[in-house]
């Protein structure tokens, strides 16, 4: 018993907290399906992580230049990390410089809701996940051809199917 104590605790804190993560599961979570995705929010905050509840949830937003798939170039289809909504292609996606995940067009239209943003002094256009209205970032029209939009996405909202 004692030695096994020892491990947990000779265990990295980054290696504990992905193994607490990867211990919930989300029921929520399925790409297939269609039809929108409705729970309160008590829920969504024993299901999701700490980072992932707040930007989603609370509208916050990531550290920039601290995204996984800022830089990434894996190939695939980048899905709502609350509910599994597909969201963004791979070769939509482009290096921005803004610090945040870009892309210049989501899969279709049902993928995405726009709302105005009025807040922190700005006049925004922030994007939620279609399905489960999580807030997945803003997009702004200074993005590159053929649609002029870039959709600056949190990260830690996404997942990559590869």
């Amino acid at each position: 018993m004692t030695l096994i104590s020892f491990s947990a605790c000779a265990q990295s804190p980054t290696k504990q907290k992905k193994d607490t993560l990867m211990e919930k599961k989300n029921p929520y979570y399925n790409p297939n399906r269609k039809e929108a995705v409705v729970v309160a929010d008590e829920v969504w905050k024993t299901i999701l992580s700490p980072e992932i509840y707040q930007i989603a949830r609370q509208k916050g937003t990531e550290r920039p230049f601290t995204s996984e798939f800022e830089h990434s170039k894996e190939v695939g289809t980048f899905h709502c990390a609350v509910c599994g909504n597909p969201l963004f292609k791979s070769n939509a996606k482009y290096e921005s410089g803004c610090g945040w995940p870009s892309f210049f067009e989501p899969i279709s239209k049902e993928s995405i809701i726009y709302l105005p943003d009025n807040t922190h002094g700005m006049v925004r256009t922030e994007v939620e996940c279609g399905k489960c209205k999580a807030h997945l970032g803003h997009v702004f029209e200074d993005g590159p051809k053929p649609t002029g939009l870039r959709y600056c996405i949190n990260g830690v909202v996404l997942t990559l199917e590869k």
